[in-house]
């Protein structure tokens, strides 16, 4: 990780660069994925299937767009960064800027572990809290595609191991936060970047009111910093990608079994708002 070289520009430049690579990651795989969507319907004559939509956005937005943006950028940086840097009048030479994926080791594990309780524990209390609230909240829209197709959601389990947390990881902790406390140091890109890839989230919530939705996003920022802090301590992408990983497989579990085995569950419509709430 990058160490902390902070002036009033250099500030301005880091936090402009971080929401655009956050933004822009994510805008990248959606757009990609939407003309991925129309060759396959309009050009080949295609109907997309709901499990073939979730394959779609997995593959362009968290592959593609995220992991895709962050690996450009370790590679453009040395050449770009330079020239953006002498056209600003920036003095100095940044230190080296990296993204370290490791075995973890019996320490990253416990970190891996007590970080996994940490974020469930926090977004179970979230969930408790919207309830308190009584806010309509909206509805992540993957999770909306797997309560009508509940094998979406067999899909979402594993890739969230394999390709959402490695992805969005890469990108918002390796390469947003990353570039942040290079320039803030760690704390504030630790809150910074929560604070990006939670507000990102607003476009994946369909319905809701806009109080239930800040709400929401407020609630994600628990997990978040639970991710950043992780990566804070362990200096590797894999340790964040893996709780992350394991907590969205989680809540998509969750979801599952609310759907599939509703007619066998005392409450099932209070039961499906409260996992709802928690993705």
């Amino acid at each position: 990780m990058a160490t902390s070289d902070r002036s009033p520009l250099r500030t301005v430049v880091a936090l402009v660069s971080a929401l655009g690579l956050g933004g822009g990651g994510l805008a990248v795989g959606f757009v990609l994925a939407s003309l991925a969507a129309a060759v396959l319907t309009f050009g080949l004559g295609i109907e997309i299937s709901p499990a073939a939509v979730i394959v779609l956005s997995l593959v362009f937005v968290q592959g593609v767009g995220c992991a895709g943006v962050a690996f450009a950028y370790l590679e453009l940086r040395p050449t770009v960064g330079p020239k953006i840097r002498s056209l600003l009048g920036f003095e100095g030479v940044p230190g080296p800027f990296d993204i370290d994926a490791d075995l973890p080791d019996l320490r990253a594990v416990a970190v891996v572990v007590g970080g996994y309780v940490l974020a469930l524990g926090g977004a179970f209390a979230g969930s408790i809290l919207v309830t308190l609230l009584q806010v309509d909240t909206g509805t992540n829209q993957a999770a909306e595609i797997g309560m009508e197709n509940p094998e979406v959601l067999l899909i979402l389990i594993p890739a969230s191991i394999l390709i959402i947390g490695p992805g969005e990881e890469l990108l918002f902790r390796g390469v947003v936060q990353g570039r942040l406390r290079e320039v803030l140091g760690p704390v504030a890109g630790i809150l910074l970047a929560s604070s990006v890839f939670a507000g990102l989230h607003w476009f994946a919530l369909t319905g809701g009111s806009a109080a239930g939705n800040f709400v929401a996003l407020g609630i994600l920022v628990g997990p978040s910093l639970v991710f950043g802090a992780a990566y804070e301590l362990t200096d590797n992408i894999v340790v964040p990608s893996l709780i992350h990983g394991i907590y969205n497989a989680t809540l998509f579990t969750l979801l599952y079994v609310v759907v599939a085995f509703g007619d066998q569950i005392p409450d099932p419509q209070n039961a499906t708002s409260a996992v709802l709430a928690l993705l």
